[in-house]
């Protein structure tokens, strides 16, 4: 396939919103081969090995980590709550014997997600897993089981960067001022409280970097400056214009007295919902074009990761995330593709009628 098709850079924005990005065509033996070479890469010869959301949250966990134990002595490995399972087999595969072992910001969906940590936990010298989204009961209980640190922060007072900055601070380490701000504004950044100003430059950072390129422009606290500021200017742009395009794009649609809108597009999923919410809505879908979906609530509806769970998703009560199941084929996507995620929030409404009604 030319890159002309599938690069950005050679794509209009009304392209850019309704397509996947580049990395969305690259074939899974290929992309497999990558996970393997960046898991085998950064975990050898190490100290303290980390697998984190790759996230603004996750990674504000990998700057704390650097500064306590020294960047060259920490690998880390950024994955998604959706990748978990096969991450953590990754992970156990090349994990360095004797190794000080962080999992952060990464909540399983079940049990059966977490044969792979039996492996983790024999081959580390010590285990700690630090989070703040809700778990089920069956799951922690596991995890605590198997001899595994389990700490779990209130997920409305607390993100998982807080929980390590605790846990690490209560081991007897310290930290400088500015790791110390840098994970104020992570906490407002990840719970949606966006009193400081810097809390957009830290999610936007997070949105557009890669995890190296972003551990590295937050190493030195939450001002963003120089070239990192001139990239951040240069994606704000096109960030608003593709939120104007899938803001646009909603619908609305009441489900037992509860106003849903619903869009499709790439797109930064919070903004899209503050203007949704901005005109009526109690809770808003965003549809992406590569087939996941974003849920967020509001006051006056906080049950987001009951509906995502309907859907094999899970999350928080005013923000979760899903991928509904109705891609079986390229021709599935296409259609995703050329009707703006009809299918795909069609399944999402009616989870939403399960739960609601």
């Amino acid at each position: 396939m030319e890159d002309s098709l599938i690069d950005d850079e050679h794509l209009s924005l009304e392209e850019r919103s309704v397509l996947p990005k580049k990395g969305f065509f690259v074939p899974d033996e290929l992309r497999e081969r990558e996970r393997v070479e960046r898991s085998r890469e950064r975990l050898a010869d190490v100290d303290v090995a980390m697998l984190v959301d790759g996230d603004a949250d996750g990674l504000g966990s990998v700057v704390l980590a650097h500064e306590a134990f020294g960047e060259d002595d920490v690998g880390f490995v950024s994955t998604s709550p959706n990748d978990l399972e096969d991450s953590l087999e990754l992970f156990a595969e090349h994990l360095e014997e004797g190794c000080l072992v962080f999992v952060v910001d990464l909540c399983p969906d079940d049990v059966e997600s977490l044969e792979a940590m039996e492996d983790v936990v024999e081959e580390a010298d010590e285990v700690s897993w630090y989070d703040h989204h809700r778990w089920e009961e069956d799951v922690r209980s596991h995890v605590e089981d198997l001899g595994v640190d389990l700490v779990v922060g209130d997920s409305d007072e607390v993100c998982s960067a807080d929980v390590t900055l605790q846990e690490l601070e209560d081991k007897g380490y310290s930290f400088r001022d500015t790791t110390r701000e840098l994970v104020e504004v992570t906490r407002d950044h990840d719970l949606w409280i966006n009193d400081d100003p810097r809390s957009e430059d830290v999610a936007d950072l997070g949105f557009y970097l890669d995890d190296l390129d972003y551990v590295e422009a937050v190493s030195e606290g939450p001002d963003v400056e120089g070239e990192w500021l001139e990239y951040l200017e240069e994606k704000r742009r096109e960030k608003q214009q593709l939120i104007e395009l899938a803001v646009d794009r909603a619908e609305h649609t009441e489900v037992d007295g509860v106003s849903v809108a619903h869009t499709y597009g790439r797109c930064s999923q919070n903004e899209v919902a503050d203007a949704l919410r901005e005109e009526g809505a109690d809770a808003s879908v965003i549809v992406k074009p590569e087939g996941g979906t974003s849920l967020r609530g509001s006051d006056s509806f906080e049950r987001c990761h009951e509906v995502a769970r309907a859907l094999d998703g899970g999350g928080h009560p005013k923000a979760a995330g899903c991928k509904p199941d109705v891609f079986t084929t390229l021709l599935d996507y296409a259609n995703h593709w050329l009707n703006e995620g009809e299918t795909a929030r069609k399944t999402v409404l009616d989870a939403f009628h399960e739960v609601v009604e």
